[in-house]
């Protein structure tokens, strides 16, 4: 299923259910009572929530809305954490190497180690949906965007094997790592980062949570960001330095709740590995696709 969270703009109302390739469906009205009014929340009901879910649906009999009729929001709206992958595409390690901007060369990105996947958190409450504009923000200069897959923890999992980490999985969704590289480079110099990487809107997440069910090999999907109409990112989950199961088994060392989201990482491409980088800026459009998970549209303002 394309699982989504979305507002009815005719009341105002914000409900979920699911995308079925052209109606948006509630599953909270079609449900009787029986499903809750957040994603997370039927993640965290197990199998009968899904149930309650799959079933809501269905008796819909394709009742729904238009796209246009509703407003997408997150479909997971409040991630309890964002576990960030950080340079898990190897090329994406090599561009960042090669940016000459003094504060950045100072990291030695060429002593990047791959003992283990390695990350930083983000802040929760900075998802977004698609189509959400977001604002750039007034303390930097220098705006980035970095096309990644979210891993949605669908059940409390703590140090789960690989072989079993799937089963841990309520799905993927498109993620947008947006990115203050100003801040994050000063943040990096010492030794830390927070600001660089969670501000207003700086997590894009969407449009849809899609169920493995629907998704042929999580390890094998086409990644592809346009700004402005211009291809800038091309990669896909197979250059992935850590795959799906090794970044949940790795990452559940700490533990991991129903909502809970693992990003991937990012494939090269992005403004900061170019010569004569062209910052994002207010009236740029991006548009993040992934092969089985759809479209993620976010306009700067």
């Amino acid at each position: 299923m394309k699982l989504a969270t979305f507002e009815i703009k005719a009341t105002g109302q914000q409900t979920i259910g699911a995308f079925d390739g052209e109606k948006y469906i509630d599953a909270v009205a079609s449900g009787n009572g029986a499903v809750p009014t957040s994603l997370t929340e039927v993640l965290e009901q197990g199998d009968a929530g899904m149930d309650a879910l799959r079933n809501a649906v269905a008796n819909a009999n394709g009742a729904g809305y238009s796209a246009e009729e509703i407003e997408l929001l997150p479909p997971i709206t409040r991630p309890g954490k964002i576990i960030h992958t950080a340079c898990n595409f190897d090329a994406h390690l090599d561009e960042l190497a090669g940016w000459q901007a003094p504060e950045w060369q100072e990291h030695n990105w060429g002593e990047f180690h791959f003992e283990h996947p390695t990350g930083f958190l983000q802040a929760g409450n900075c998802v977004g949906g698609s189509g959400a504009s977001v604002s750039a923000p007034p303390f930097t200069k220098q705006l980035d965007y970095e096309i990644e897959v979210g891993i949605v923890i669908g059940k409390p999992a703590y140090q789960v094997k690989i072989e079993d980490a799937l089963d841990y999985v309520a799905g993927l969704a498109i993620f947008n790592d947006l990115s203050a590289r100003d801040i994050q480079a000063r943040e990096h110099a010492n030794k830390v980062i927070l600001l660089g990487k969670s501000f207003k809107g700086s997590c894009p997440l969407g449009p849809w949570l899609v169920t493995l069910d629907e998704l042929e090999d999580p390890d094998n999907l086409e990644m592809k960001l346009y700004l402005n109409g211009e291809l800038r990112q091309e990669s896909g989950t197979n250059n992935m330095h850590y795959n799906v199961t090794q970044l949940v088994s790795w990452w559940s060392n700490m533990p991991l709740e129903p909502g809970d989201i693992i990003t991937s990482g990012s494939p090269p491409g992005v403004i900061s590995g170019m010569k004569d980088p062209q910052w994002l800026k207010p009236g740029d459009l991006l548009e993040a696709h992934v092969e089985g998970l759809g479209c993620l549209v976010t306009p700067i303002s």
